[in-house]
């Protein structure tokens, strides 16, 4: 790019955003973050860094003066500040997608209205809806937080009606979802880009592996799910992303019945951790992806050219059997082939924090397999 560079802004300074803004300066863009934390993993690499409340108007105001268009890496940015960025600026993906990803009822009533098959779920916003939740047959079920639930967060088991009610008064009576438990056999995510055009290119089908509400393992390479649950994926991912209007990358999660079908849990409204693996495996990440389509560039059906394992690094690996902390053994981890590390230069190991990732690609999926388990083992990560 010629002359002055285009400066292209997001809100929040985390991971994704640190990899939002690697993408962006690698194809000649600067970059402004807005996020109140001066130690912001994307706040420390970017051009710029505005440190404020994401509902500060001072802030917003000046985000808006220095970009070209804004996008978010974390689905909980306030919609009305999305908003208020619209007035001047493209800002994808928009404030009314990102409400709607952000709270479950309106969620669901979304994949509802898409044609695509969610849990059996009732909404709970007062106690005269528990109670009608009780004849609904959805118990045991899931109880959720019908806002800012994340990695399990806001989220409680129940089994009969007094847990129910039990759980609904721990929740501080919020405003909630119950979906009920099905006999799952996997989990599953597809990860999209849509740009203003309604062009959509998608990556390959990923298989996941959680473990406490948080990724743990992520897997793609030819075989790993029927393809024509993959297919069926990628058409219900993609419904959602077109009743949504939605510009951007996104990021729709499933789960596999034992019964072999699928249904869809939720949507991030942003790149997302089972889309780490592109940075090394395709000829696309999801980052760059989501440069193109917050830049109106033209967007290409992304390649995946390895086999691939991420593994998600959580702070639990820096600290030893009694909580001391300790420096994972990396010279013997990248000694493995086909190994790819990602830190986020998080100064603070915390257990369950997202510290980073490890990638491993290779030209076989029996040898990316051995690698990842061999990392596995030496990082102290379960086996999968």
């Amino acid at each position: 790019m010629a002359g002055q560079p285009i400066t292209l802004g997001v809100m929040g300074g985390g991971q994704l955003g640190r990899m939002f803004v690697h993408a962006a300066q690698a194809m000649g863009y600067f970059t402004a973050v807005l996020d109140p934390d001066p130690q912001s993993p994307a706040g420390r690499v970017s051009h710029t860094h505005i440190q404020t409340d994401y509902l500060d108007p001072a802030g917003l105001q000046q985000l808006a003066q220095c970009c070209a268009a804004i996008t978010t890496e974390f689905e909980n940015v306030p919609a009305p500040a999305l908003r208020q960025l619209a007035l001047s600026r493209p800002v994808a993906p928009g404030a009314d997608a990102v409400a709607i990803a952000q709270d479950r009822a309106q969620e669901k009533a979304h994949f509802v209205r898409c044609g695509v098959p969610c849990a059996p779920y009732a909404v709970i916003d007062n106690a005269a809806q528990l109670e009608q939740a009780l004849s609904q047959n959805l118990l045991p079920g899931i109880l959720k937080t019908a806002r800012l639930g994340y990695d399990g967060k806001g989220q409680m088991r129940v089994a009969d009606a007094p847990a129910l009610r039990t759980a609904w008064a721990a929740l501080k009576q919020a405003p909630c979802v119950l979906e009920k438990m099905l006999p799952l056999a996997l989990e599953c995510s597809v990860i999209l880009a849509r740009g203003a055009d309604g062009t959509v290119v998608n990556f390959p089908v990923q298989r996941n592996l959680h473990r406490d509400g948080i990724l743990a393992v992520t897997q793609v390479y030819e075989g790993h799910l029927p393809a024509g649950l993959a297919a069926q994926a990628i058409d219900c991912a993609r419904s959602i992303a077109q009743g949504l209007n939605y510009v951007g990358v996104m990021c729709t999660e499933f789960f596999v019945l034992q019964d072999g079908s699928l249904i869809v849990n939720e949507i991030a409204p942003r790149p997302h951790n089972s889309g780490h693996y592109s940075l090394d495996a395709c000829d696309q990440s999801q980052f760059d992806l989501q440069v193109r389509s917050l830049a109106g560039l033209p967007l290409t059906m992304p390649r995946q050219h390895s086999p691939a394992i991420m593994l998600n690094l959580l702070g639990d690996i820096w600290l030893d059997a009694h909580n001391a902390p300790r420096t994972p053994d990396w010279p013997a981890v990248l000694a493995l082939p086909g190994t790819h590390l990602h830190l986020y230069g998080k100064t603070q190991a915390r257990k369950a924090r997202k510290m980073g990732h490890l990638n491993v690609t290779g030209v076989s999926i029996s040898q990316v397999r051995q690698t990842a388990l061999k990392a596995a083992l030496i990082l102290g990560i379960e086996a999968f």
